[in-house]
């Protein structure tokens, strides 16, 4: 098996910082860890992600570093302490998963909320709404996509009304970049047709009895303006826990934390000093917070290198999304004619964010979905001719869901990463030519096309907006057709990867992608033990097999945080 993914010039980078790593691990080979029992991995085929030595049958493990392959591991678990034997009774392991855009909290709480995905129309959410709220108070839920009921169009407050007349109603759509209130909610935010609209969004309107009103729909920065509860930092707490057993069952080893608050930052680091997170979290922090600079730390964040969470950059917004017409595009809708979607700072704004960014040492994560965002993304990049300590920037664009032609090669001149998600694409198909045109399409979720400029990806799911199960995104990536096989061949077949890029990209790429190529990402000697356990060799499993694969362990530092078997 062939593992491609990263560019040539990042991997002669990681292939000498790997070797570094192993010599300064101090570990001579053949010789036991002092003081240290092994964790072995054996019984199937472990998928290494190193190009130099790609497969192998036995992993040894000590000290949270993988120590040994093959027949040395063997031999050291003959010799040496064992405190734990991991069998894949025939299975596979391959470096440890990581999700390189996600929203842990946001996960938390949705699953303590009604879940409204898939839900076919109106009626339907209603009625999980009634089987799902809580007894008073607010009540809360995400997940709604209009373009899954008949005629596709957004909704009004009337239903949610109807059915709580008296209790505020709001439901997030499941990209999250639009809420759906009903009247009760609407009068506790004060938001009318006379509201001032903020700079990136947008109050749906309609004709009413007295004139222009709300319909109960606000876009991307007017969200803001509906005054839900914050959740108490018991809350948070609690839900990022829940989060986290979540996603180990789903073989994550870590996350790429998308949005970090100031309250948020304090639990994950309060978590982490009490031993109690088990996965690893790269923290980008929330566009407010960086922006006020109020108890933000110095970058890099030293607090947190040694343990699993470290807050390294800033997760910035440009545009919203497409499926509320908010992505920023070249060119007006396809359908809503004269429509370009919005971006979400005034000239000038983005380019001075980026620039103190990089001047502060943080790398910048940016929203970025539409062409034109992506465009105006890359400017800002530009012109802020990296210094100080951004000597090496490594700006992500988050999602690249529609790029001109003409930018990707910019992407590989400036060192930019491309970090999607592939389930968006098997999600979003269905309408996204009805939003682009077909003459649009050809820089729609252009995995392959990135690859091919040598532009690195990095894969994750953008949970709660998609499921967490990075075997959907493995799925998504290498047949581009949803959970029925639909459409034949996939859609915009010449997209797809093989499995063993689409691995790549949620191991080694996520890893370049937050400069941690030198200790994530590969299985080899002086790298992060953190593997992913499957029943069956991922390589033999037909699409539907892999959409669906059981996960076995998760094994994070060179111990087991969750086993199918406990």
């Amino acid at each position: 098996m062939r593992a491609r993914g990263v560019s040539r010039r990042a991997w002669l980078a990681a292939a000498a910082a790997l070797a570094a790593c192993g010599r300064r691990g101090g570990q001579a080979r053949g010789t036991c860890p002092p003081g240290q029992g092994l964790l072995v991995v054996r019984g199937g085929t472990i998928l290494t992600g190193d190009p130099a030595a790609p497969e192998t049958g036995a992993l040894a493990a000590a000290g949270g570093q993988v120590v040994a392959l093959g027949a040395e591991a063997e031999a050291l678990a003959r010799t040496c302490p064992v405190d734990q034997v991991i069998d894949l009774a025939g299975g596979c392991a391959v470096p440890g998963l990581t999700d390189a855009h996600a929203h842990l909290g946001g996960l938390g709480v949705s699953l303590a909320q009604v879940d409204l995905r898939g839900a076919r129309s109106v009626e339907e959410v209603v009625d999980r709404l009634r089987r799902g709220a809580p007894a008073e108070g607010w009540i809360v839920g995400r997940g709604w996509d209009q373009n899954l009921w008949p005629g596709a169009a957004m909704p009004t407050h009337d239903a949610l009304t109807a059915a709580f007349p008296d209790r505020p109603v709001w439901l997030r759509r499941v990209d999250g970049h639009a809420g759906w209130a009903n009247l009760a909610a609407l009068r506790a935010g004060q938001v009318t047709a006379a509201t001032p609209v903020p700079t990136g969004g947008e109050i749906l309107l309609r004709d009413g009895p007295q004139g222009r009103e709300p319909t109960g729909v606000l876009v991307d920065a007017a969200m803001g303006l509906v005054p839900v509860p914050p959740l108490p930092a018991s809350e948070l707490r609690r839900s990022l826990l829940l989060a986290q057993e979540h996603v180990l069952a789903r073989g994550l080893v870590g996350v790429h934390e998308m949005g970090v608050g100031r309250e948020a930052d304090a639990a994950l680091r309060a978590l982490d000093a009490e031993g109690l997170l088990k996965i690893r979290v790269v923290g980008y922090a929330d566009e407010d917070w960086f922006a006020s600079g109020q108890g933000f730390p110095d970058m890099p964040d030293r607090a947190g290198a040694d343990g699993r969470y470290q807050l390294v950059g800033v997760k910035l917004y440009v545009d919203g999304a497409l499926g509320s017409r908010g992505a920023a595009l070249l060119e007006p809708y396809a359908d809503r004619p004269g429509h370009t979607g919005m971006l979400q700072h005034p000239p000038g704004r983005l380019e001075e964010l980026v620039a103190r960014a990089l001047g502060r040492g943080v790398q910048v994560a940016a929203h970025a979905i539409g062409d034109a965002a992506i465009r105006r993304l890359l400017g800002a990049l530009e012109a802020a001719s990296p210094q100080g300590p951004a000597r090496d920037p490594r700006l992500r664009v988050e999602h690249a869901q529609i790029v001109d032609l003409a930018d990707i090669p910019r992407f590989k001149a400036l060192g930019a990463v491309a970090s999607m998600q592939p389930t968006h694409a098997t999600s979003d198909m269905a309408w996204v030519p009805a939003r682009l045109g077909a003459d649009r399409l050809a820089g729609a979720y252009a995995w392959r096309r990135f690859l091919q400029a040598g532009v690195p990806l990095a894969f994750g799911s953008d949970f709660p907006v998609e499921e967490a199960d990075p075997t959907f995104g493995l799925y998504s990536a290498i047949t581009r057709q949803d959970p029925e096989g639909q459409p034949p061949g996939g859609w915009l077949p010449d997209q797809r990867l093989t499995l063993a890029e689409a691995l790549a990209a949620f191991t080694r790429g996520a890893a370049f992608a937050a400069h941690r190529e030198d200790r994530h990402g590969t299985l080899a000697p002086g790298m992060s033990a953190d593997l992913t356990c499957f029943a069956g060799d991922l390589r033999e499993m037909a699409p539907a097999q892999l959409r669906t694969a059981a996960v076995t362990a998760t094994i994070v530092g060179g111990a087991q945080a969750w086993s199918r078997a406990r």
